[in-house]
Formats: structure tokens, C-alpha cells, sequence
């Protein structure tokens, strides 16, 4: 499957006025679009759904993270590429084994988050249970809000520290930046409606603190028909690559050493009127032995700690529930 041949069933869904599910893969080599009502049982999703969960007991995930060194060389080469001004914000990812006791469909089920989905078929079986929005369309609008910048909500004046962040700033804001360029190429009056609010995000034993921002745009009447269009012009999304985009994603498939496939790709939904998607992070996979592996990355600048931004990796390693 190539990009071209993505847009075109997606457009051509949209001009049907079809409500349809779709799942892209971050490469675009994988690409799943169904009708909603012949969608199979083992393709289970749930889209900006009400957070309800208040449970904070810490539930049991065992993490086998690839070494500090390992990591460390990694993020040095980013460090080399941004001073060579090749790149000025990197997302940083890698897979982890994990022990759990729960299968993904007990994941599933009990997870806690706006954006789960569920997917297996002969050859890929994962769960994704994401806070991240990726774009949102309705009444000819259309709207998306990066999220970067976490921290523990359980630290001293969290909120206050997060956003008085200098490093954090500075990420979030070349993401805002991103997507906002990004929302440029497929609409018009583009403006960023709400800058670095603070999102409460489960995160099993622990509650996080989110910092995301509101970027909308306007469409025209007939978006439907250029829906593929509009999403796979905007995809990789900003917020899991970097920028600028292009030579990001080039240092990013040279050095991360592992292939994402569905990690940090997109699922959405049309239902006749409206359309919503979710990028996938928060995400485990099981291969054809049974064994789990967690994807999870992070935001690199010149003003990153490898430190701190390894152990955000690890942190990142949860089950909401």
C-alpha cells in the first residue's frame, strides 16, 4: 500500500458519504478501511469516550527498556543533528519488552482513555489506548491539539512547573508551530484557539498532567470528497516525528533500530456527518510467541536532559486502569 493509493479510498469513501473505520500505519505500508456496519468482531474501537475511571492501585507491568547506553548514543546523535541545524525537535521512540497478566483483550477492556482501539488479523495484533487526538472534523471545521509536556501530578506545583518549563516550552511550541503549518496545507483560517491547557490523564498507579493546545481551521462545504486528501497530506502527525518533518523523519528511521508499523500511525472514524482520529500511542503488540512489547518515545530539543528523557520513556510504560 502506498500514500496515493490510501487517499484515493479514503476520498472515495467520503464522496460515497459512507461512515467507515480506518487505521493507517505510521510508513503508510499498512492500511485497513472498512464500512462501519460490516466491521469484524476483532477490530473493537472506542473514540472519545467519557474517562470515568478513578482507580489509582498500581497495576503490574514488568519492563525489559533497551540500556541507558544504548539509549544515550541514540540521543547524542540528535543532539549532533540539531547543532548542525538539521533538526530542531525529535520524537524519540523504542520498543520494550513487557510481563503483564493481562491478555490485550483484557487490556482493552478495562483501560482507561479517550481513544482505545483493539486490532488483529493474520499478521498484526495490538492494543492502543490513547490521550491524543489527531484531527477532529465538524460542521466544516476542522480541529487538532498536539500534546506535549507531561509530568506527575503528584509533584510539587506540577501545573505551575510544567508550564513555566523552559525545555517544555520550547517543544510544545515547535509542535504547535508544526501543526498549525500542517492544518495550512488543507484549510483556510487557521488560527490556534487555545495555547498550553493542561489535560488529567490516568496512568494506573499514577495521575499525569498533560500540556496540549487547540488549533482549528476551515474547510470547505464539500470536505467529505477530499477527506484522504486532507489526512494523508497531514501525516506522519507533527507531534511523533518532529520538524521540520521530512529530514526528521529520515534521522528518526536511521537511528531508532526497530520498525514502528502501527505505533504512532492513526485510526479514525467517519459516521456520515462528522470524523474523528486518534493517534496511536499507548500501544502493546503481541507477536506469533505471545510476547507483549510497549512502543513509547518522547520529545528531543537541545535543551533535553538523556536522563530525564530516558526515564520518560520508561514512565510512558502503563496501563490505565
Amino acid at each position: 500500500m502506498n500514500k496515493k493509493l490510501i487517499e484515493e479510498e479514503i476520498n472515495k469513501y467520503g464522496s460515497l458519504n459512507e461512515p467507515f473505520f480506518f487505521i493507517v500505519s505510521y510508513d503508510f505500508s499498512k492500511f485497513y478501511c472498512e464500512k462501519l456496519n460490516k466491521l469484524p468482531k476483532d477490530i473493537k474501537f472506542d473514540i472519545n469516550s467519557k474517562k470515568n475511571s478513578t482507580s489509582t492501585h498500581k497495576t503490574y507491568v514488568k519492563k525489559y527498556p533497551i540500556s541507558f547506553a544504548e539509549y544515550k548514543k541514540k540521543f547524542d546523535f540528535l543532539q549532533e543533528e540539531i547543532k548542525k541545524g538539521n533538526t530542531y525537535l525529535q520524537n524519540l521512540t523504542a520498543k520494550t519488552k513487557i510481563e503483564t497478566s493481562f491478555s490485550l483483550d483484557e487490556i482493552y477492556e478495562k483501560v482507561d482513555a479517550k481513544f482505545k482501539l483493539r486490532y488483529k488479523n493474520e499478521n498484526d495484533n495490538f492494543v492502543c489506548f490513547s490521550p491524543e487526538r489527531f484531527v477532529k472534523i465538524k460542521k466544516n471545521k476542522i480541529y487538532t491539539y498536539p500534546m506535549k509536556g507531561t509530568i506527575d501530578s503528584k509533584v510539587l506545583n506540577a501545573q505551575a512547573k510544567i508550564l513555566g518549563d523552559v525545555k517544555e516550552m520550547a517543544e510544545h511550541t515547535m509542535v504547535v508551530d508544526l501543526l498549525r503549518n500542517d492544518l495550512g496545507m488543507v484549510a483556510s483560517k487557521v488560527r490556534v484557539d487555545k495555547f498550553r491547557y493542561i489535560d488529567k490523564i490516568n496512568a494506573g498507579d499514577k495521575k499525569l498532567l498533560q500540556v496540549s493546545s487547540k488549533i482549528s481551521g476551515q474547510l470547505e462545504d464539500d470536505w467529505q470528497k477530499n477527506l484522504g486528501t486532507i489526512i494523508t497530506s497531514m501525516l506522519p502527525a507533527g507531534s511523533i516525528t518532529g520538524t521540520p518533518k521530512k529530514k526528521t523523519i529520515e534521522l528518526l528511521n536511521h537511528i531508532e533500530d526497530y520498525d514502528r508499523d502501527f505505533y504512532t500511525g492513526i485510526f479514525g472514524v467517519y459516521d456520515g456527518e462528522s470524523f474523528d482520529s486518534s493517534v496511536m500511542i499507548r500501544f502493546i503488540e503481541e507477536d506469533e510467541n505471545n510476547k507483549q512489547f510497549y512502543k513509547s518515545g518522547g520529545g528531543i530539543t537541545c535543551d533535553s536532559n538523556a536522563n530525564l528523557e530516558y526515564e520518560e520513556l520508561i514512565d510512558k510504560i502503563y496501563l490505565p486502569f
